[in-house]
């Protein structure tokens, strides 16, 4: 069947008049190249479920491949003996998302689920929340997080509230390609709408969880803090969860605070892009904040900003996990293996149990025992979880809180965040991270780059050997190749959400006093630089 063929027999089944006569008026135009872009395959389930640009087409989000995941899902919640049961559907302010929200809803209810709506765009976090508290069969987040504009996305929970992992994300795919035409997929109207109520329960269990009264209440009043939406769906709730907590009300951005799909003041809504903080810091500096925070547009990751410096997520890492620790936070610390090796050497250090997972905190989640169960995890791209037992994901409004009481106790006895992290050098060196990422048109130079490294991989880095493992051999699975030396370490993986290629580098100086302290960052950063050309040349840049 040619790729005209195969886009007419598409459009007749399109359940959605505009996405249908954006596929007609390609064939009517015999644009084969961009038909054969639409049609090159369905979307498959990465890190984040399903995320794709909103075109129409199977590798696109739009009506049709919402209808056919939600129909998949059903059939996979019916073989697996959870027909009836309940399921409950978050959305963000993204285009489309109301209604891919809506769409799925009426699939779900149709194949005979007991189907809630979140009842307005709300932050990932809550939906992750409401599977469990609700005690759901699987929930649906109707999200892009941190994409581009022009992007949304669909991401799956089950009724341990976490995200997917083989094999069901693989049996889910399996039921979606079997799902009959679109159009023909049964829907019903019998759904309902939560109250504000979950979101209440959400904030309730958080300022639980970490225990604000802990901190000082003057401490915590009295703390400055500069915030940022970033045009995203997380600032009532924040807002809401610190004055619970005992803060003052954050000084929020306006320009960026109340939800927008266009992302008008960033070129990416993501916080660790150039320039996505600018506006944060700005506000920051102008009323003299301790610390500045900015959430992601879904708020399942959080940003931090202390004394002008934009803190890197293995840095709030390695402090979150040592505050949760200073408490007496027993049980697991754990982080993905492209993030930084800092809160390992802490955990073992208070002899605690730390854990290195795949990418992704669909496995961070599971790397507790029943002995030690998970109590925070984190990856190197802003993702938290610093009470895994209200939400089982990356919580970027959570995180802000832990964030706040942190810097709150420590400017009680007139120190900082970034004090802190000197302090921590001491004790442990100076762990310093980075990246060298390659963002592509072309997908296959990403598996190209990949096929190098692996090929001719480098013998040294920084002038000292190491060694290559190629984690595809490693149990489960991981597309990454790992370079491991004395003080020197480089993860590269294709990114699981954007086209990209990225080279995780980490090099670890040793500190001896404050003198050394200085020395030992401009080491660093001279031996960062020198990792990225290394890993420039490697790749073949």
């Amino acid at each position: 069947m040619t790729t005209i063929d195969l886009a007419r027999e598409w459009a007749a089944a399109d359940p959605h008049p505009g996405d249908r006569a954006e596929i007609e008026a390609l064939v009517e135009a015999g644009d084969t190249v961009e038909l054969e872009r639409r049609f090159a395959g369905p979307l498959a389930f990465g890190t984040a479920g399903l995320r794709g640009p909103l075109r129409a087409g199977p590798a696109g989000m739009n009506a049709a491949v919402v209808t056919r995941a939600a129909a998949g899902l059903a059939r996979y919640l019916v073989d697996a003996g959870r027909a009836g049961a309940r399921v409950v559907i978050g959305f963000d302010a993204r285009r489309r998302s109301d209604e891919f929200a809506r769409i799925s809803a009426a699939v779900l209810a149709g194949a005979g689920f007991a189907v809630h709506v979140l009842p307005r765009p709300l932050p990932t976090p809550v939906l992750a929340f409401a599977v469990r508290h609700l005690g759901c069969a699987a929930g649906v987040m109707v999200t892009a997080s941190h994409n581009p504009p022009d992007d949304n996305g669909y991401k799956v929970y089950l009724d341990d509230g976490a995200q997917l992992v083989p094999p069901a994300d693989r049996l889910i795919e399996a039921a979606i390609a079997g799902v009959g035409p679109a159009r023909e997929v049964p829907r019903s109207d019998g759904w309902d709408t939560l109250g504000d109520g979950i979101a209440s329960d959400y904030v309730a269990a958080v300022v639980a969880a970490l225990e604000p009264g802990r901190v000082p209440a003057p401490a915590r009043a009295g703390l400055r803090i500069a915030f940022t939406a970033m045009h995203g769906v997380g600032a009532e709730t924040t807002r809401t969860v610190f004055a619970a907590a005992g803060f003052a009300p954050p000084a929020s951005v306006d320009e960026q605070d109340v939800p927008d799909p266009a992302f008008p003041t960033v070129a990416f809504p993501n916080p660790e892009e150039p320039g996505a903080v600018d506006l944060l810091q700005a506000l920051a500096a102008q009323i003299g904040a301790a610390v500045a925070i900015a959430l992601d547009p879904d708020a399942d990751r959080c940003s931090v900003v202390c004394g002008g410096r934009q803190l890197t997520g293995d840095e709030v890492g390695a402090l979150l996990a040592d505050w949760l620790i200073g408490r007496g936070v027993r049980g697991t610390y754990a982080s993905s293996l492209v993030s930084g090796s800092l809160v390992h050497a802490i955990a073992a250090a208070h002899g605690v149990r730390s854990a290195e997972t795949p990418t992704g905190f669909k496995w961070i989640v599971r790397a507790g025992t029943a002995d030690d169960p998970l109590v925070f995890g984190y990856e190197e791209a802003l993702g938290y979880a610093v009470a895994p037992d209200v939400v089982k994901d990356k919580d970027g409004i959570s995180a802000a809180l832990a964030v706040a009481l942190l810097a709150a106790e420590l400017e009680a006895s007139g120190r900082t965040l970034l004090d802190r992290l000197d302090e921590l050098a001491g004790e442990h060196g100076l762990f310093v991270t980075g990246q060298l990422s390659v963002r592509v048109e072309d997908l296959s130079r990403i598996g190209a780059m990949m096929t190098r490294v692996r090929a001719r991989p480098p013998a040294t880095l920084l002038g000292r050997p190491v060694a290559c493992s190629d984690l595809a051999h490693e149990d489960p699975p991981v597309d990454a190749v790992r370079l491991l030396g004395d003080g020197v370490r480089v993860i590269v993986r294709p990114s699981g959400t954007e086209p990209k290629l990225k080279a995780y580098l980490e090099t670890v100086v040793p500190v001896h006093d404050d003198a050394g302290l200085i020395a030992a960052r401009g080491r660093g950063a001279d031996e960062l630089d020198e990792l990225r050309a290394e890993m420039s040349a490697a790749l073949g840049l």
